[in-house]
């Protein structure tokens, strides 16, 4: 009786039918991550960036752009090098001869889906750039602000097995973005539908057969059900107590702060709304707890010299706080 009490609360048919044909979309080029593709749509809903990780060859940058083609908005790409400077992400301002004033000419980051590819092979100063964009979505250049236009989302990909020539994010860029990613190698069955689909393709691009299925309008319209999801109090003070348990956690230096509280909180709501729910349940929290800390958090010393993950912390966290029934 509960739920179906909950069913009526809030209207979720229209934005669990065009989920369904995002992941038919995807499916056509996308084999197996299934994960990733839910971790991203979610973020969409949540308004969340994202950082996608994995070794090269693991299609991150695809699912990026393969994402901006089934949404109809905006998108850029941005190659990050060391030589990038900040107005190169920007933009700057450029005297114009015919009016005798400068006048800001936008840089890539003006967009909807920004895709920065290799975030971490820029210096600092370049990354500094992303911070106002990323948290407060405007860029303020010259005294004067401009303003994203909605959805704006930032999808960076980074490799973490090649250290030559890279700078480590800093921790104050790590906390803005929603989800880490992990992509790793795909299973034999899914590697051989990957080369079968290429060989079937005949050197046919594969983002050319992705359509698009929602609008700028339409995401706007679902991240307002989406924060109509109901959440239970006893819910709440789990999200609590998990976030809380990083900061006293023996085997972590740095724990998760309030940032990452409201990000499983947004993130529970959204990935409840595209499997059909208007309620979240603790398998949600815990599905989105991994994503949502695993870069917010700061191993000891030891405990990394050990070979000791960040996901492996999560997880006795995750295990020892109580599920509320």
């Amino acid at each position: 009786m509960e739920e179906k009490a909950f069913a009526s609360r809030v209207d979720l048919s229209a934005l669990s039918e065009s989920v369904a044909k995002i992941r038919e979309e995807l499916a056509k080029v996308i084999v197996g991550q299934r994960h990733m593709v839910d971790l991203l749509v979610t973020s969409i809903l949540a308004d969340g960036h994202v950082l996608i990780e994995g070794v090269p060859g693991v299609a991150k940058t695809l699912t990026a752009k393969l994402l901006s083609r089934v949404i109809s908005v905006n998108f850029t790409r941005i190659q990050f090098t060391p030589d990038l400077m900040p107005s190169d992400v920007l933009g700057t301002s450029v005297f114009n001869v015919k009016t005798s004033e400068f006048q800001f000419k936008p840089g890539p980051i003006f967009s909807n889906i920004v895709l920065i590819d290799e975030i971490n092979r820029a210096p600092a100063k370049t990354q500094a750039a992303l911070f106002e964009v990323m948290e407060e979505r405007q860029v303020t250049i010259d005294g004067k602000t401009y303003p994203m236009e909605a959805p704006y989302i930032v999808v960076a990909t980074q490799n973490p097995v090649e250290h030559e020539g890279t700078y480590r994010l800093p921790e104050a860029q790590l906390d803005r973005f929603l989800f880490k990613i992990e992509v790793g190698y795909p299973e034999l069955e899914d590697e051989i539908s990957i080369i079968t689909g290429h060989h079937t393709r005949k050197g046919h691009a594969p983002i050319n057969s992705v359509s698009a299925i929602l609008s700028g309008d339409d995401i706007k319209k679902y991240r307002k059900l989406v924060q109509d999801i109901h959440v239970e109090p006893n819910v709440l003070r789990y999200i609590g107590q998990i976030v809380h348990e990083t900061r006293s956690h023996n085997s972590l230096y740095l724990g998760a702060s309030p940032r990452a509280s409201v990000a499983v909180l947004n993130s529970s709501k959204a990935y409840a709304a595209i499997n059909g729910r208007d309620f979240v349940t603790p398998e949600d929290v815990k599905f989105v707890a991994f994503p949502v800390l695993r870069h917010r958090i700061m191993l000891t010393p030891d405990k990394e010299m050990e070979g000791v993950t960040a996901n492996e912390i999560i997880k006795l966290i995750v295990d020892k706080v109580e599920v509320p029934r």
